[in-house]
């Protein structure tokens, strides 16, 4: 739990925040690059025949990306090329992609969240997001009022959470025989697809402490696979397990695993990426999702860090009166 009066008496800075951010995405960047270009010195094995490699390709199996990218391919979560080999709808994958994820953990869905989202607002997102890749979102928590630097309670008990996105190369696009396991490079039509993105949710106290060592909570990742073919972009929210589980790795699929997160607040902190990154196309629906007030916190943040003011993104997150 962590009182607005806590976050100001401990001097954060959002310039501070900021650059700590920006040195730890040019890290990541870096290692990105050293990572690529080690890959590219010690071509991978063949460890299989070409027969059998034609067999993975016909079953659908997943396959690598050929870029640097920690991202999980989405074949390696649902058949793509069997989706793509018999009709489906954008809904019907939609609701396939629900029930894969209702079925985890047990039968209970815990520990993940899921969603579809239409290609032209994840563009929308995505764009503002490059622009403003991080922020700080709050949500409720059990207890006492927070009380105010003026000694008065100014509303809710909250918790501060560091928003950050990172940004991948866009995946091969889909195919209903699956990949080409001889091909040694991206197919040369894979920028008509949205690039691949993350946004990471920390405890802000955590982030401040570790950094770039600091556990994220919640990781949102979404999936651009479909969004030529069916005109969507798939989400999905892992949310991270407590060690004690993550220590159990056979116990994680049982109902009895525990997270670091409930669900709960992991759906209130995606609603958030919605709400403060859902504008700007210039259109007159352009604050569909968010409204003035999001987007005027959201520059502020970035732009005029003197102007921001922690009670007004309390405010409009409905904690204080």
């Amino acid at each position: 739990m962590v009182p607005l009066h806590g976050i100001i008496r401990q001097g954060l800075e959002l310039s501070e925040l900021r650059t700590r951010a920006t040195e730890e995405a040019r890290r990541k960047e870096v290692a990105k690059v050293k990572s690529a270009r080690l890959s590219q010195a010690q071509p991978p094995r063949l460890d299989k025949s070409p027969s059998e490699l034609d067999r993975s390709k016909v079953s659908g199996s997943s396959r690598s990306r050929k870029d640097s990218s920690p991202v999980k391919p989405l074949e390696s979560i649902i058949n793509v090329p069997r989706l793509l080999s018999t009709p489906h709808t954008a809904g019907q994958i939609s609701a396939l992609w629900t029930a894969y994820h209702t079925s985890r953990t047990g039968g209970t869905g815990r520990g993940f969240i899921c969603a579809s989202v239409p290609v032209e607002l994840y563009n929308r997102m995505l764009n503002i997001g490059k622009q403003y890749p991080m922020f700080v979102m709050p949500v409720p928590r059990e207890g006492s009022p927070a009380i105010s630097p003026e000694g008065q309670e100014s509303g809710i008990a909250h918790e501060f959470y560091f928003l950050q996105w990172d940004f991948h190369a866009p995946p091969s696009p889909p195919s209903a025989t699956g990949p080409d396991p001889f091909s040694s490079a991206l197919p040369s039509d894979t920028a008509a697809l949205p690039r691949t993105s993350t946004v990471l949710f920390t405890p802000l106290q955590e982030y401040k402490l570790r950094q770039s060592f600091a556990t994220p909570y919640l990781i949102l990742t979404f999936y651009p696979d479909f969004a030529q073919t069916h005109g969507i972009v798939l989400l999905r929210g892992e949310i991270t397990p407590s060690a004690a589980t993550a220590a159990a790795a056979p116990s994680q699929g049982t109902p009895s695993a525990r997270f670091l997160l409930s669900q709960v607040d992991a759906q209130l902190l995606a609603m958030g990426v919605q709400k403060f990154y859902l504008w700007g196309d210039g259109s007159e629906d352009s604050n569909q999702g968010g409204d003035l007030s999001a987007e005027k916190l959201l520059r502020q943040f970035h732009e005029q860090p003197e102007e921001f003011n922690w009670s007004d993104l309390l405010r409009h997150a409905g904690l204080t009166p």
